[in-house]
């Protein structure tokens, strides 16, 4: 059988790891790449059998792609420390890997939450994402915020979900938002990307019309309009805060 790593990145997160934790006991190897936690995350982590790195974050992609070379197995789980394997996941991955797949990395579902709340709509589920790969066959453009991932070979598709604890709650929602949308307009600045209002508000329009109708997010009441509206706001803060940075440049 193909042996596996589970490589968990963390930080501040007493609250979370453990049950991310229980749900991959029974992997090859746990590794936990811990980004200078000022909390006990890592006296949790210390009671189960993981390998511990310390690293600070610096640009995602770099970070993760640092965090997966540290495996010693050829098979990674990509898991964040909100992010728990459901029992028949860990079943269909088990029996993957035993079967010796020709393919390079599989998709696996998720099942988004904001607090206790699972957002079935709006594509918010099932969101495939790329968490389950060869090692040597896979790596993340090594940008600061939203970074692509790169597969060398075939791509399948697993069908059992990861459990996403997204948002702590609606706070928490807003907060990273607010996070995501200045490392977005930074990103746009060092590329030097021309940027103009009238594209951007389309963007925000065509964000919340796509979110809330062409993907159903009415179906999930209030909250659906929330995560509609915020995927068009997302558009707009990051183009103020990008025409901000350009404007505080001019000013030097």
């Amino acid at each position: 059988m193909n042996k596996l790593s589970v490589v968990v990145l963390t930080k501040n997160e007493k609250d979370r790891i453990g049950r991310c934790l229980d749900s991959v006991k029974w992997a090859d190897e746990i590794i936990v790449v811990d980004d200078e936690s000022t909390d006990n995350t890592l006296e949790i982590v210390k009671g189960y059998s993981a390998v511990i790195f310390r690293r600070k974050m610096d640009i995602e992609g770099v970070h993760r792609n640092w965090a997966y070379a540290q495996a010693r197995n050829p098979w990674i789980l990509s898991l964040d420390a909100d992010e728990i394997v459901t029992p028949g996941l860990k079943r269909e991955i088990e029996e993957k890997l035993q079967s010796s797949p020709v393919e390079s990395g599989f998709t696996i579902p998720r099942r988004n939450y904001i607090g206790d709340y699972w957002v079935r709509y709006g594509g918010w589920y099932p969101s495939p994402q790329l968490k389950l790969f060869r090692r040597d066959k896979f790596k993340y453009e090594e940008v600061a915020v939203h970074p692509r991932a790169f597969l060398d070979g075939d791509c399948g598709h697993l069908h059992s979900d990861i459990v996403h604890y997204s948002y702590r709650s609606f706070e928490d929602f807003w907060a990273k938002l607010n996070k995501q949308t200045t490392w977005e307009a930074q990103k746009w600045h060092a590329q030097n990307k021309p940027m103009r209002l009238g594209r951007f508000l389309w963007r925000a329009y065509d964000r919340f019309m796509r979110s809330y109708f062409g993907r159903q997010g009415f179906r999930d009441g209030l909250v659906g309009f929330i995560v509609a509206y915020n995927a068009g706001l997302y558009q707009v803060l990051s183009y103020l805060k990008y025409r901000e940075i350009i404007l505080n440049n001019k000013k030097k």
